[in-house]
């Protein structure tokens, strides 16, 4: 490819950027009481969020339900020639339309007003003409105009689907917001991505129970704890008084220690060589949480203990990474 081949592409690149960043510009105008008033008419709605349209504008229209419906506004897509061949029977009385439609003159769109009508559903419009039959029909007009399409052509929709598709996320993020939709909202609707494992994962779905904690008295040989890390794999212990409570740990790290010391890992206890400064965790935390702490601390490994300081489970590090969290 020649140099002033190069140069054409990137002139071509930055060319549509630059028209597609003017379309979203132009809107920040249009954010005013009309856009006022569709948050209105959404929040209102006492059903879901029908989004209409055909063509490029149904795929924006596809992406503005998932958006609204996993932000607290629940919404669904229908595809505009379908609607009349049935489809047109998802929509109840308690819904509000949200129809998409650069030019506001789509057939399959204009087909479809009769029957909205009929059912006195509410219809917000986002057309591209404030003069249209669809943006004259709406209840609510949002003007997503744009001065020219980036194609230069001027035919393939490209500045006017990006002008809808920032619109439609306006609308979006203003009805979280207004509903007051928190993080954790967001992760019920997620619960598998890494953001719902983060959110709604507690330590006590994931942490070591039962026979499985590393535990051993005061007053055991070292050689015990030893076993007992060992067996559990866990790269510590925990170690409790007789009525269970956590009064100290053992851990690799003090190992470590006892062996420099040349210590009789058979005849000392593990009281005189525990460590009896240390952090634990909660059975009701965030897994994102003791994870922050772990990392805060470095520490692998942890116990979890319950309001009464009690032994109750273990966590470490590769258990956070086996269930996603980190």
């Amino acid at each position: 490819m020649t140099q002033s081949n190069v140069q054409h592409l990137t002139e071509l690149g930055l060319a549509v950027i630059n028209t597609e960043l003017e379309a979203v510009e132009a809107l920040r105008d249009r954010i005013d009481d009309r856009f006022i008033a569709a948050c209105q008419t959404l929040l209102d709605c006492q059903g879901r969020i029908i989004v209409l349209g055909m063509g490029k504008s149904g795929h924006i229209g596809n992406k503005l339900a998932a958006t609204l419906a996993s932000t607290g506004s629940p919404a669904f897509f229908v595809h505009a020639g379908e609607a009349s061949h049935g489809d047109l029977g998802m929509i109840t009385e308690q819904d509000v339309i949200l129809a998409l439609s650069n030019s506001g003159e789509t057939a399959e769109m204009l087909t479809l007003l009769p029957l909205i009508k009929r059912l006195a559903i509410p219809m917000i419009a986002m057309t591209g003409n404030v003069r249209s039959t669809l943006a004259t029909e709406a209840n609510v007009h949002l003007d997503v105009s744009v001065e020219k399409e980036a194609c230069p052509l001027g035919l393939a929709p490209t500045a006017s689907t990006t002008a809808t598709l920032v619109m439609g996320d306006a609308l979006a993020i203003a009805l979280l917001e207004a509903k007051g939709f928190t993080a954790e909202d967001f992760a019920r609707s997620h619960p598998g991505g890494n953001l719902g494992r983060k959110l709604l994962l507690h330590v006590s779905d994931i942490m070591h129970t039962g026979d499985a904690i590393p535990i051993v008295n005061a007053d055991a040989f070292i050689s015990h704890a030893l076993v007992e890390m060992s067996e559990k794999g866990l790269g510590m212990t925990a170690v409790c008084n007789d009525q269970h409570a956590l009064i100290g740990i053992f851990t690799d790290g003090d190992l470590r220690r006892v062996i420099a010391q040349t210590m009789d890992v058979h005849h000392t206890i593990i009281s005189d060589v525990m460590t009896t400064s240390f952090k634990t965790g909660r059975p009701d935390m965030l897994a994102a949480e003791i994870l922050a702490q772990m990392q805060q601390y470095k520490i692998n490994a942890l116990p979890i203990v319950n309001d009464q300081q009690q032994l109750v489970g273990a966590i470490n590090m590769h258990d956070l990474l086996r269930a996603g969290v980190v």
